[in-house]
């Protein structure tokens, strides 16, 4: 069902927050990790801090007007999805530069469309493919394409990491339909901060170290790269659905390479301007079809 204008605008404003947020983990993950602090740790504290800051957020009396099968369905798309997701990125990222890995990952919005299309979910009219087109292309031209032959079993890791999301995204909406956008992000945290913290202590890694650095670091991840963007994201997709949510979300490597330069004092690049041009084209034209099609309320 399409919404008015202006709710098209908020949930496109709130996936373009979502990926500034979830763009600024890359950079908070360097910052930690050269810390000292292992990259399963910072995860679990991640993820399990935001469930206290969601905790104190939501209300109880929400929480037990959810169905119990609704509940565990989010828990276990936050546990097995995010943590898998994000399992096979990272061990990709061990064979693998970081370019051709997000030229691979970012793909995924070609296939939420794809599968969108198989399932008759939702079209894939002309102005969405040429909105995902400009979104892959200014993708592609921000990281470039793989140069150097790769394994092929890590192209399929990493291939399967953005296929993962591409089903995650539709999952996502269809279990928190319903549900208030706080709880449902509290659940979807909550299940990925079981997956890590288990993890961390079966690798023995449930530890952090007391720098103050660490510590921050750490806490914006929660907040800002946790809370903030998988509630954001959580509101926007109830309203923009799977497709328009992924390409609007394809800003996000134009937000990593960006705060990598004011950060960690990355270069500005020709590529990074032309690729962030594309893909705002694509946000602009996904927001100009979304207002288009929406009825007057």
């Amino acid at each position: 069902m399409e919404s008015s204008d202006a709710s098209v605008g908020r949930a496109t404003l709130l996936i373009v927050l979502s990926a500034l947020c979830f763009g600024s983990i890359s950079v908070l993950t360097v910052l930690v990790t050269t810390a000292g602090v292992p990259l399963l740790t910072a995860m679990a504290w991640r993820y399990g801090l935001a469930v206290v800051f969601l905790g104190a957020l939501a209300r109880p009396a929400q929480l037990h007007s959810v169905p119990k099968q609704r509940v565990m369905q989010i828990l276990v798309i936050g546990g097995c999805g995010q943590a898998l997701i994000t399992y096979l990125s990272l061990y990709a990222l061990e064979y693998i530069p970081v370019g051709p890995l997000a030229f691979l990952f970012y793909t995924y919005p070609a296939w939420v469309a794809l599968l969108a299309a198989i399932r008759r979910t939702e079209k894939l009219t002309p102005v969405r493919a040429i909105a995902l087109t400009l979104a892959l292309a200014g993708v592609t031209i921000m990281v470039g394409l793989p140069s150097d032959k790769l394994n092929p079993i890590v192209v399929m890791l990493a291939l399967g990491s953005a296929l993962l999301y591409s089903a995650y995204l539709p999952a996502l909406e269809h279990v928190q339909e319903g549900v208030p956008a706080i709880i449902g992000t509290f659940l979807l945290v909550a299940g990925a901060a079981i997956a890590f913290v288990i993890a961390a202590f079966l690798r023995g890694e449930v530890f952090l170290s007391a720098g103050i650095a660490a510590w921050s670091e750490v806490f914006v991840l929660a907040l800002v790269s946790t809370v903030i963007a998988f509630l954001t994201l959580i509101k926007g997709l109830a309203i923009l659905g799977p497709v328009r949510t992924a390409i609007v979300a394809s800003v996000e490597p134009f937000f990593t390479a960006i705060l990598g330069i004011l950060v960690l004092g990355n270069q500005l690049s020709t590529a990074t301007l032309v690729g962030g041009i594309l893909i705002a084209g694509a946000v602009f034209l996904i927001q100009w079809n979304s207002t288009q099609l929406a009825p007057t309320v």
